[in-house]
């Protein structure tokens, strides 16, 4: 990213100026957008907002920005007199279309992440650097002969890695399935963001958990789809409610993420997986289980799957190794029935033609020669001490003024806050403080709860971020 040269004789304000000057002569800034405000620009530039202030007015001498109350400083319309040269309605376009944006909160929380440098990162769920297989990857690319195509693979995913998947979910999770059943997609969203643009229609019914991560992706709402949340408990949702919100809404599909449940890291027992599929079955509705924390089990015994239960093809299972290898990798897999495989692989063709081929031959050699299993054990043990170490903090630290449930797996804990707080001024001082989290009111849950991750942060920020955390919360509730 571009940063001012301190070492120039050209001012600095001057450096800027010319900066946003070629941003908007290339066009990504056109006329009638609006510019980031000064006091955002100078941190990200990391300057002083005095020095911002100056090099935008430089711009306004010029003609190039003008200021409007209320709407902050947009880019004028040099050609406003020749009418014959029309800049498009970028403004007008951006807030159109299907797919709509993120929710506030989190591009709010992505924002800080990505230009402020340092933070104690208890917001992402993802894993800390120290805990990605690096070493393993790199001497799997240096040491391994990558004689594969180049060219389009298929798009329902290389045949290799999906009879190695075949084999691993059998053994680690008693799924049991063939290959020409398995799409390889880019990860659990992109499997989601296929079931609801092929399987539903606008206007179609489905239910969620209450609270949910499926909450906090817009994909549901672009798709026209009725959202009905459906409280999830200490012990998951109660199937009988599903009954109850068929008859009423005629339901078409249920969300669910039953094991390690996202955020608040619930496990739905046995019997009412049981049930639940029964329901199901009887309805005859497919159930959608996001199941990407499973194998996390910190005692080393994960939970059953619905998928592993499912006797009648219910479910439909996405999985990937985002939570327990690497993100970067952007491997996830969708188990189905070979119509709906073929189907949704159809859309994939359309989309991109496939999957690249190379994190494909990664994550083969990856799972085949047992390097997965390696490092979930490993991973197990990482987590459950980070887990401990932010109970710690937070009994020591915060006391009675926050309380949660003991998670046994995933990456994230689901907390309580005993006291009256305005979240948003509470994420924003928590922010100046260094150390940002996800209100809970992302996930559709009341006020009061937040999602703290465990993973994310280095076992060392744990914490210091907890005493900033706790001295933001007491500077926003006094």
């Amino acid at each position: 990213m571009w940063k001012p040269d301190r070492s120039s004789k050209t001012p600095i304000y001057q450096q800027i100026a010319d900066y946003m000057e070629h941003r908007i002569a290339f066009g990504e800034f056109p006329p009638g957008s609006t510019l980031p405000s000064e006091r955002k620009l100078a941190a990200v530039l990391r300057v002083n907002r005095s020095t911002v202030v100056a090099a935008y007015e430089e711009l306004r001498a010029t003609g190039i920005l003008v200021s409007s109350k209320g709407n902050g400083t947009i880019v004028s319309n040099l050609n406003e007199e020749n009418m014959t040269n029309q800049t498009p309605n970028w403004k007008e376009y951006v807030e159109g279309g299907n797919f709509l944006p993120n929710q506030p909160f989190v591009r709010r929380i992505r924002e800080e992440l990505l230009h402020k440098k340092g933070l104690i990162d208890f917001a992402s769920g993802q894993l800390s650097p120290d805990l990605y297989p690096q070493d393993i990857v790199r001497e799997l690319l240096q040491k391994r002969p990558f004689h594969e195509q180049l060219g389009y693979d298929n798009p329902q995913g290389c045949a290799q890695l999906r009879e190695t998947l075949v084999s691993f979910l059998a053994k680690h999770l008693h799924i049991h399935t063939t290959y020409s059943s398995i799409l390889i997609s880019a990860g659990s969203q992109q499997s989601l963001y296929l079931i609801l643009q092929c399987l539903l229609n606008p206007g179609d019914a489905v239910a969620i958990e209450d609270p949910s991560y499926c909450y906090s992706l817009p994909m549901f709402q672009s798709a026209g789809l009725r959202l009905f949340r459906i409280p999830s408990y200490e012990h998951g949702i109660n199937p009988e409610e599903v009954m109850t919100l068929y008859r009423k809404y005629k339901i078409r599909m249920l969300f669910v993420n039953p094991n390690y449940q996202n955020p608040t890291g619930s496990v739905m027992p046995t019997e009412r997986k049981i049930r639940l599929l029964e329901i199901a079955s009887e309805l005859g509705i497919p159930i959608v289980e996001d199941d990407t924390f499973t194998l996390t089990a910190f005692d080393g015994h994960p939970p059953p799957t619905l998928k592993s239960l499912d006797k009648n093809n219910n479910v439909l299972y996405i999985g990937s190794l985002s939570k327990t290898a690497s993100s970067g990798i952007r491997i996830g897999w969708l188990i189905a029935p070979q119509s709906v495989i073929s189907r949704l692989s159809d859309a994939r063709q359309q989309m991109d033609f496939g999957l690249s081929s190379i994190p494909q031959w990664v994550a083969n050699h990856f799972i085949k020669e047992g390097h997965l299993d390696n490092h979930i054990q490993f991973l197990r043990t990482e987590l459950a001490n980070k887990r401990n170490e932010l109970m710690r903090g937070l009994t020591e630290i915060m006391g009675d003024t926050i309380s949660y449930a003991i998670p046994q797996g995933g990456l994230t804990l689901w907390c309580r806050i005993n006291r009256e707080v305005d979240e948003f001024k509470w994420l924003e001082e928590s922010t100046k403080r260094g150390v940002i989290f996800v209100p809970g009111t992302v996930y559709g849950s009341n006020k009061g709860w937040i999602r703290l991750s465990f993973a994310r942060p280095h076992f060392n920020e744990i914490i210091p971020g907890i005493q900033q955390l706790h001295a933001a919360l007491e500077m926003c509730s006094n």
